[in-house]
């Protein structure tokens, strides 16, 4: 088995549990264990930083310090954590003034950061070390018929297109595809989905989360997989004001990629969190016993 640092966040903990629930068995089916870091605290996300910059450095020093202290490398997948640790570990790592007085306000802590930790997302970590031939080894449960539209959000692959294209990703694609799925040609799949101004200004995440769902159903997609809470949360919740603003039956499920990777797998769906979905999964469970004969 290969050991990684994990850090999970707070969504990860709470309203999206369920994206813990099944990457952690995901990964271990793969040969790969993720160790929560120890006493770790929030990393700010991508608000904190207007209120604050020095206090949320040092939340993501402190982060990064701890996981340099386990191991070099570090997979994070909330795509908010993901990006606000990467540009914590530039910043720290870059020796401005500024960054300096952040190190030596951990070093009073008791805690060091010397830039040693390699902040990875999942989906990079599949890809490029683990491999797709290894995924459809594992597959013992094809998800043939079904069609999946990946959507990656704004965060994992902007500003740091480092795993992937910033325009075009499609490494949750090609994961997609391993374990039998279709993916579709969803053309929004790096769109905002408005974000934090979901809960702030009503109708600009109405209307945002209008375009991805209404994109989806005309490519005729049975499912949404992501890799950001946030995501997942607003496109699930909007749903119902978005069908009753423009008169149409835009449901679709939204999922976790690494819930449908665990169904591949052979693992329980109760084990992966399904029963978490806020939209119901009927549909989806008679394409994939069907195997995409009733379309």
């Amino acid at each position: 088995m290969i050991d990684y640092a994990y850090y999970p966040g707070c969504s990860v903990k709470s309203s999206a549990k369920h994206y813990e629930e099944s990457i952690l068995p995901v990964f271990r089916e793969l040969g790969v264990n993720l160790n929560e870091i120890e006493d770790w605290n929030c990393c700010g996300a991508t608000a904190t930083p207007s209120v604050d910059k020095s206090k949320t450095a040092a939340l993501n020093g402190r982060i990064l310090a701890l996981a340099e202290k386990d191991n070099g490398n570090l997979i994070v997948p909330c795509a908010a954590c993901y990006l606000s640790l990467k540009k914590y570990h530039l910043f720290l790592s870059g020796g401005s003034e500024e960054a300096q007085k952040t190190l030596n306000a951990l070093k009073t802590q008791g805690l060091e950061y010397k830039g040693g930790v390699q902040v990875k997302h999942p989906l990079e970590v599949l890809t490029a070390e683990i491999g797709l031939d290894k995924i459809k080894d594992r597959v013992t449960r094809p998800l043939s018929g079904l069609r999946v539209a990946s959507y990656y959000g704004c965060q994992v692959v902007r500003p740091y297109a480092d795993f992937d294209d910033a325009e075009d990703p499609t490494t949750m694609d090609n994961v997609i595809a391993a374990l039998g799925a279709e993916p579709v040609d969803y053309s929004a799949k790096t769109r905002c989905c408005g974000g934090a101004l979901t809960a702030n200004i009503d109708e600009v995440g109405i209307e945002l989360n209008y375009l991805l769902l209404k994109e989806a159903k005309r490519k005729h997609a049975d499912v949404f997989v992501t890799l950001c809470p946030l995501c997942l949360f607003n496109l699930e919740i909007s749903q119902k004001k978005v069908n009753k603003k423009y008169k149409q039956d835009l449901h679709t499920p939204v999922l976790f990629f690494s819930q449908l990777m665990g169904l591949a797998f052979g693992l329980s769906k109760e084990s992966m969190g399904f029963q978490r979905s806020l939209i119901p999964l009927d549909a989806m469970w008679n394409k994939i016993e069907s195997g995409g004969s009733n379309e």
